[in-house]
């Protein structure tokens, strides 16, 4: 595997390294100690699939508060997403920046979503599948969300939004909820 860190402090592009033969190739997807040495939780929690019949789905942009803080390891497995992480860490320099890649059953690439980000996306293609792993389990009551077309995160997104789940919509604006975001998500001493 290839990783390359994005312009997001512990965000990852994770490359597939492809043999071909004759009967097509072989890939690793995963493998715990390469993650672990480039410093990424390479623990998984869970699983989960994301199946979505209609091209422009949108899922997002969730992320979890601590101490129930989340990393992903995001791919596609049938067709082609937009995959979307907004770095919700206070103290890092690219708070409240975002980075867009390309996710695709054609590149196998893979997206590493770190503790403390909101990660969404967007799919290109209709029937288009995504597959987690996750470092923690899920906490209903630590889940959080902002607007995916809050101006305060600035995504263009490249097609428009044609399906998406009510709870999505109803996020607030990060302007109306920005202090109580940072004070939850602000590091804490042991962490």
């Amino acid at each position: 595997m290839i990783f390359s860190e994005t312009i997001l402090a512990g965000a990852y592009r994770v490359e597939i390294d492809r043999y071909h033969d004759n009967r097509g190739h072989f890939a690793r997807t995963f493998c715990a100690d390469e993650f672990a040495a480039h410093g990424l939780k390479a623990v998984v929690a869970q699983g989960s699939i994301s199946f979505n019949a209609k091209r422009g789905t949108l899922r997002g942009m969730h992320f979890q508060y601590p101490p129930a803080t989340e990393a992903k390891y995001v791919r596609c497995t049938r067709g082609a997403a937009i995959d979307v992480i907004v770095d919700l860490r206070p103290e890092s320099p690219t708070y409240l920046e975002h980075v867009a890649v390309n996710l695709s059953v054609d590149n196998g690439r893979g997206l590493y979503v770190p503790e403390r980000f909101a990660h969404g996306f967007l799919t290109l293609t209709d029937n288009t599948e995504l597959v987690y792993m996750i470092s923690n389990y899920h906490s209903p009551g630590a889940e959080g969300g902002l607007r995916y077309d809050d101006p305060a995160l600035g995504v263009a997104w490249p097609v428009p939004v044609q399906v998406t789940s009510e709870r999505d919509t109803r996020w607030e604006a990060y302007s109306e909820i920005q202090i109580e975001l940072k004070a939850r998500m602000a590091l804490r001493n042991g962490e």
